[in-house]
Parts: C-alpha cells; sequence; structure tokens
C-alpha cells in the first residue's frame, strides 16, 4: 500500500486544529470532503487515527505516531519537487544557509575552485527555520548551531565558540574585561524563541520576551528588559551603540556543525560539505575568519 501523500497533509491539518471545520477552511475544501478522506486514509492504513465525539477530535496512538512521522515525510515531497524543478530547468545551484555569525565565505570559495560551474547561493537562516529548510530543500546545505532537531538530517560537527554575554551599557558589569556565571545570578533572561534550553549552570528568570534572531535579541537587552548570551562570533559580525558584548569563559560553548537532509544524495552536496569541514579546520588554527583572510594576504597587514 502506496501512502497518499495528499491524504496525509489533510489528516496533518486536521491533527494539528483537532477540529475538521478549521481544518477544512485552511485546505479550502468542503468539510465532507474532507472527512471521506481521513476516513479513506485509515482504511488504507488499517487502524482509526482520531476519534471523534461529543467532545471533540483527539489523535489516538496510531494518529499520534503518524502525525510525528509526517513531518518528515511531506518535507520530503517537497524537497523532491524543488529538486526535480530545478533539474528541468538546467539549474546547477547550491542553496547554503547558515546562522548568524557564522562566515561562510571560505567554504563557497574552495568549493568554487572544484566547481565554477554551480551557482551558490547563501541565506541566513533562524534557529526555528534550521531543520525545516533543510527537510523540505530550501537549503541544500546549512551551517546550524545546536540545539537543533537531528530527525532526519545529518549533522557534523565543525567547531565551538565561546559565548559572551549580552548586557545593556548602563549595566554594573558593562565593559568589564570578563565575568562570571555567579556575577549575572538571579538577572531576566532575553529567551530566544528557538531556545529549550539555558547555555548558564545557575538559571536565570524569563524576562518574558521571546525573540527571534540577533538583531531582536540586541534591542530588547538595548532596551534593558534582560540580558542575553550569544556565540563570540556576534561581537565581530554585530553591534549596538547600547549594548556591550563581556566574556563568560566558563560558558558551555557555542557548537556550529553542518547538517544535511538524510535522504539528500548528491556529489555536489558532498563536495560542498568536504570544502566546509577543510576550512573549519582553518578557521579554528587562525582563529577567527578574518585571521585565515590575513593569512591569505586578503586583508593587509599592518606595520
Amino acid at each position: 500500500m502506496d501512502l497518499d501523500l495528499r491524504k496525509l497533509r489533510y489528516f496533518v491539518a486536521v491533527a494539528d486544529t483537532l477540529h475538521f471545520g478549521r481544518a477544512a477552511e485552511e485546505l479550502h475544501i468542503a468539510q465532507p470532503v474532507l472527512s471521506r478522506q481521513i476516513r479513506a486514509l485509515e482504511q488504507d492504513l488499517g487502524t482509526p487515527l482520531l476519534t471523534r465525539d461529543s467532545h471533540g477530535v483527539a489523535l489516538t496512538e496510531a494518529g499520534r505516531q503518524l502525525l510525528a512521522d509526517a513531518g518528515l515525510l511531506l518535507a520530503s515531497a517537497r524537497a523532491v519537487r524543488r529538486r526535480g524543478g530545478a533539474a528541468a530547468r538546467g539549474s546547477r545551484r547550491l542553496m547554503v544557509g547558515f546562522r548568524a555569525g557564522i562566515a561562510v565565505t571560505a567554504a563557497v570559495e574552495l568549493f568554487a575552485t572544484r566547481h565554477p560551474d554551480v551557482i551558490v547561493d547563501v541565506q541566513r537562516i533562524e534557529g526555528d527555520d534550521q531543520a525545516p529548510m533543510l527537510l523540505d530543500g530550501r537549503i541544500d546545505v546549512g551551517f546550524v548551531r545546536l540545539p537543533i532537531d537531528e530527525a532526519g538530517l545529518r549533522v557534523t560537527p565543525l567547531y565551538t565558540e565561546p559565548r559572551v554575554a549580552v548586557l545593556p551599557v548602563g549595566h554594573r558589569l558593562a565593559g568589564k574585561e570578563r565575568i562570571t556565571e555567579a556575577d549575572l545570578a538571579g538577572e531576566p533572561l532575553v529567551w530566544d524563541a528557538d531556545t529549550s534550553t539555558q547555555p548558564t549552570r545557575r538559571p536565570h528568570p524569563n524576562a518574558g520576551y521571546l525573540v527571534r534572531g540577533v538583531d531582536e535579541t540586541l534591542e530588547h537587552v538595548a532596551a534593558g528588559r534582560g540580558i542575553s548570551f550569544l556565540a563570540r562570533s556576534a561581537t565581530v559580525f554585530y553591534s549596538h551603540p547600547n549594548v556591550s558584548y563581556v566574556p563568560v569563559p566558563e560558558l558551555a560553548p557555542d557548537q556550529v556543525c553542518l547538517a544535511v537532509a538524510a535522504s539528500r544524495a548528491s556529489p555536489v552536496v558532498d563536495d560542498f560539505c568536504t570544502a566546509a569541514q577543510a576550512t573549519a579546520e582553518i578557521t579554528a588554527e587562525c582563529g577567527n575568519y578574518e585571521m585565515w583572510q590575513l593569512g591569505r594576504g586578503v586583508i593587509p597587514q599592518g606595520d
């Protein structure tokens, strides 16, 4: 029995809303049609997926399992369509995603020496974009930061970065050469929307602002709404007149990884991953990307 992806998409809509009427509206189909399609899917699978009674709609155990699996299946189908369309257009293009503060130019340049005919596009992604964009084919390779949902992905560690505290310029510790976790005990923390854990061993109260990305983080910290923690590369790529970065050496480092969809089989993608790993080693030895450029003579050395 082949799983009908259209029925699966209909099931996910109902499972997400637990309401046939709202799901039908989202799908732009009539509710009776949706009900028939769900019943047909249950018959195909030989098990009920939903319970329907006067209290509403609920998932069965089989329904919960199918919902957990459906995301990867639907994302893979979208990726196949995207890659098929690109091949039909004769496109030789690689889309590389990267998190804020991660320099990808070295990998792109090294890859280009072997594949000068492949156009490499780059796109910044946020934490909650990482896995979905890889799984559905919007990006082919991702320079990601942990944590990430690794289901359906191949994740390879590249290097680690120290973390810094992000403080308002008027903070009592702003401008210090370094501080400890204990110095910040009890400070309200501006949470990144995609982060479920704090990087410190000492818990911090939630400042009440869920942010998405470095720019929003800096704005909230600058406004005095709380503190935050970022990878050290933020100090190179992002500046703000009302924010101070202070090293916290005892914090667990930020892990930068390379991620590809597990279903993605491509010599071109493999070659890019090889280039990324090679340049990550150079970057780690030299300290940062700017030092790597300095060694190549791209950035002139001082007297």
